[in-house]
């Protein structure tokens, strides 16, 4: 699992992950992109466009995350451009319902102009 933590231009940080959200991959970057998360203090968009599997583990993470940026207030955390089989996941485990996933970029920003 790779991962690219940039500065978006709307002032959010954007977190690209690339490879496969199991295990091995949620080992491999658990760590910095919980640091990344909790040390921003801004809104996250997180781009799941190169990610080709979600297991539990990754589910987890993604939800954790989340959790940590509402104890913080109005800052949340947006999903975009998941690829039908990790987006058939999502749906499973009903993950909409704890955080909001959209179909790109543009709806993850207006999503995050809509909260603040």
């Amino acid at each position: 699992m790779e991962m690219k933590i940039e500065n978006h231009a709307s002032g959010a940080l954007r977190i690209h992950l690339d490879g496969r959200l199991d295990t091995v991959g949620v080992d491999g970057i658990e760590i910095r992109f919980e640091a990344a998360v909790a040390s921003s203090g801004r809104d996250v968009l997180v781009d799941l466009s190169d990610v080709s599997f979600v297991s539990s583990m990754g589910v987890r993470l993604l939800i954790s995350a989340a959790r940590a940026q509402r104890l913080r207030g109005k800052r949340q955390t947006v999903l975009f451009q998941a690829q039908p089989p990790v987006a058939a996941t999502l749906a499973m485990v009903a993950l909409d319902q704890i955080i909001p996933i959209v179909a790109d970029e543009a709806q993850a920003l207006a999503r995050l102009t809509q909260q603040n």
